[in-house]
């Protein structure tokens, strides 16, 4: 039987997902909750680089979203959109499609320099303490930009849908779902990239023991420094994705709430298991949307499902296994030994 490759799976359920969103078959509220799956695959699968292989304990994922949620809003809104904040567009809106990609990896590249904020105490500080840290920055995060008028303050920021609709006038198609899928692919591509490299294998090395890996010559500052900022800059990336689905981003999104989300995710699907945080993502915003009606009780609902997965089976859905090791028969699909 000849062997399918990833990519030509992943192209035929890009073409199904564009068709059935221009053509209603996948109606408005389906399209969203897809376009949040992606979102959320982004995000527990790039917290799980820092809490499951290297094995520290980050709880401010959300403050990197919001910083990368923030910063391409505010370019997308400034460069392709008239907004009372910064008047006419810097650009004309049609060239929106194609600078787009451009506004989210700007996005995630500035949620990687404030990462720094967690990298460089990293190297002096594991577990609790490192804990505190995350926390701290993702509050700092979250003040700084309730202090900013001119991006609305605690009232939030919006105009986001201006540019997307520019997008369609350009070519009437799907675009939110097009970047959505793109991002999430790009991201879970970079990732088992990272993961299986080289570098990579000294991400695991400080999971088991930092000393040990620094005796044999791992240079674990800067395996943590790339780590931790390959991390928060998809956090970031998935940050403006959020922002422009929904047209407008507030800085209440972005409490301890949404880390404690992302991080059930990671320790739902297992810690250090790629295909386990895609997994688990995906079942988890099927689960907030089934929960939905109950409104706040599903912050009752959410944690208990973790304290059962930790009481019954705290290695997760996965493990740190891969879907590919519990059915050897998929390896077929792969063009590479995954």
């Amino acid at each position: 039987m000849k062997r399918l490759s990833v990519p030509a799976l992943l192209a035929v359920l890009f073409a199904v997902l564009v068709w059935a969103s221009q053509t209603g078959a996948l109606n408005i509220y389906w399209q969203s909750v897809i376009m949040f799956m992606g979102v959320n695959i982004i995000l527990s699968s790039s917290l799980n680089i820092i809490n499951g292989n290297m094995g520290e304990f980050s709880c401010g994922h959300a403050g990197f979203m919001a910083v990368g949620a923030y910063v391409s809003s505010v370019l997308s809104v400034a460069l392709f959109a008239k907004s009372a904040a910064f008047g006419q567009p810097l650009l004309p809106p049609s060239l929106a499609v194609w600078l787009f990609p451009v506004i989210l990896l700007i996005g995630g590249l500035a949620a990687s320099v404030v990462g720094l904020l967690v990298a460089i105490p990293s190297f002096k500080t594991r577990g609790d303490y490192l804990a505190i840290i995350t926390i701290a920055a993702a509050y700092i995060v979250k003040s700084t930009i309730e202090n900013i008028n001119i991006i609305g303050g605690a009232r939030g920021f919006m105009g986001m849908g201006s540019v997307m609709n520019a997008m369609g006038n350009t070519a009437n198609l799907p675009w939110m779902m097009i970047w959505v899928f793109v991002g999430t692919v790009f991201s879970v591509w970079l990732i088992r990239r990272f993961i299986y490299s080289t570098f990579g294998k000294g991400v695991d090395a400080i999971s088991q023991d930092e000393i040990a890996a620094e005796i044999m010559s791992v240079d674990t500052n800067h395996i943590k420094l790339v780590a931790f900022m390959v991390s928060c800059g998809l956090a970031g990336v998935a940050g403006g994705l959020f922002a422009h689905i929904l047209g407008y981003v507030n800085p209440g999104s972005f409490t301890i709430l949404k880390s404690t989300e992302i991080m059930v995710m990671v320790y739902l699907g297992g810690m250090g298991s790629l295909t386990g945080a895609v997994l688990s993502a995906i079942l988890v915003t099927l689960l907030m949307e089934a929960l939905r009606p109950l409104q706040i009780i599903k912050w009752v609902v959410i944690p208990l499902v973790l304290v059962l997965l930790m009481q019954f089976r705290p290695e997760g859905i996965m493990g740190r296994r891969e879907l590919a090791d519990v059915f050897p028969g998929l390896r077929k699909f792969y063009k590479f030994k995954g």
